[in-house]
C-alpha cells in the first residue's frame, strides 16, 4: 500500500512540477489567451485545457530539436502534437511571443513560415507554401496580426504589422501594414484608415467589391430618377 501511495505522490509531484514549468516559461502566452478569449475563465483552465497552448508548447520543444538537426525526433513530436490537438505546426516554423490559436482545429503552419509577436489565428487557418521549390516558401506574418477563420495565406509573401485577414480570405500577394484583406483572392481594403484592433468584430469588415457595387447601384438609381 505504501508503495502505491509513494507512486501516486511521485506522479502528482511530476504533474505539479510540469504545470509550474509551463507557467514559468509560457506565462506570456497564457496571459495572451486570457486577454483575447472571452470564454477563458482563469489561467489554470488555459493551462490544462487549451489545445492552442499545448500545440505551442510541443512546437517549442520540436523546434529546439529541429535547430539541433534532430529532424526525426522533431517531426515525431510535431506529429504527436497534431494527433492530440488537431493543430499542425512544422517544427521548422518560427513562432514569436504571445502567440495564440483560438480553438485551433485544422490550423496548419508550414516549415519556413515566420510568425511575429502578438499574432492571433483562428481555426482552419493555413500558412502554406506553393509549388515544389526549396528555401523560403511560406508566409512571413508581422506583429499584431489577426488571421480569421479558414483564411489561407500561401507562398513566400509578407503580411505587414497590425493587419487583419478576414475569414476564408485567400492571400497570395504581400499585404502592407495596417490593412484589412477580404475575399478570394484576397483584396486589400481599409478599416476607416485606422489601425486594426486585435478584438475586431469579424462581421464588420469592409469589402471593396461590395462598396463599388453599392456605389454603382446608387448612381443607377439616381440616373433613373433624373
Amino acid at each position: 500500500m505504501s508503495c502505491i501511495l509513494s507512486a501516486l505522490y511521485f506522479i502528482v509531484g511530476l504533474v505539479l512540477l510540469k504545470l509550474v514549468l509551463i507557467w514559468v516559461f509560457f506565462k506570456e502566452d497564457i496571459r495572451a489567451a486570457k486577454k483575447r478569449d472571452p470564454a477563458a475563465r482563469n489561467p489554470l483552465e488555459i493551462l490544462l485545457l487549451y489545445q492552442g497552448l499545448h500545440a505551442l508548447i510541443a512546437h517549442r520543444i520540436a523546434h529546439f530539436f529541429y535547430k539541433a538537426h534532430m529532424f526525426f525526433l522533431a517531426r515525431l513530436i510535431s506529429q504527436f502534437s497534431r494527433w492530440m490537438t488537431g493543430i499542425e505546426i512544422h517544427p521548422g516554423a518560427t513562432i514569436g511571443n504571445r502567440f495564440f490559436i483560438d480553438h485551433g482545429m485544422g490550423v496548419v503552419i508550414g516549415e519556413t513560415a515566420i510568425v511575429g509577436d502578438d499574432v492571433l489565428l483562428y481555426q482552419g487557418v493555413t500558412l502554406g507554401g506553393t509549388g515544389l521549390e526549396k528555401g523560403k516558401r511560406h508566409p512571413t506574418i508581422g506583429n499584431n496580426v489577426v488571421v480569421g477563420t479558414g483564411a489561407k495565406i500561401l507562398g513566400n509573401i509578407t503580411v505587414g504589422d497590425n493587419s487583419y485577414i478576414g475569414a476564408n480570405a485567400v492571400v497570395i500577394r504581400d499585404v502592407p501594414a495596417n490593412s484589412t484583406v477580404v475575399g478570394v483572392p484576397g483584396r486589400i481594403t481599409k478599416q476607416d484608415g485606422k489601425k486594426i484592433d486585435i478584438s475586431l468584430d469579424h462581421i464588420h469588415i469592409l469589402d471593396p467589391i461590395m462598396q463599388s457595387i453599392e456605389e454603382l447601384e446608387k448612381r443607377i438609381e439616381k440616373l433613373e430618377k433624373g
